[in-house]
């Protein structure tokens, strides 16, 4: 189950990775409908285990995951002075 959901958050992952937005290769393991429009996407990684995403379906999954990876990532270096390294926190 949404396995297209799983794809569209590989391409962003895959695209920011290259851009260099991301220090880390992550890997899209799992999406799940937490309740209504809230999802997770889940990773095996140790430096971010998931991200929360608020996805309207007929709206673009792929730009809601984006934005909330973005978002979390930024409050990360904004509440650190820095961004995310390998080891540090879960992104929950």
């Amino acid at each position: 189950m949404f396995e297209d959901q799983k794809k569209e958050a590989q391409q962003v992952l895959d695209q920011l990775s290259s851009d260099g937005s991301l220090p880390f290769k992550l890997i899209a393991h799992t999406v799940e409908c937490v309740r209504g429009a809230d999802y997770i996407v889940l990773f095996f990684h140790s430096s971010l285990y998931s991200v929360d995403v608020v996805w309207q379906q007929g709206t673009s999954f792929k730009g809601a995951f984006r934005e909330s990876l973005l978002d979390l990532l930024e409050r990360r270096k904004r509440k650190t002075g820095k961004a995310w390294s390998r080891g540090e926190g879960s992104g929950r």
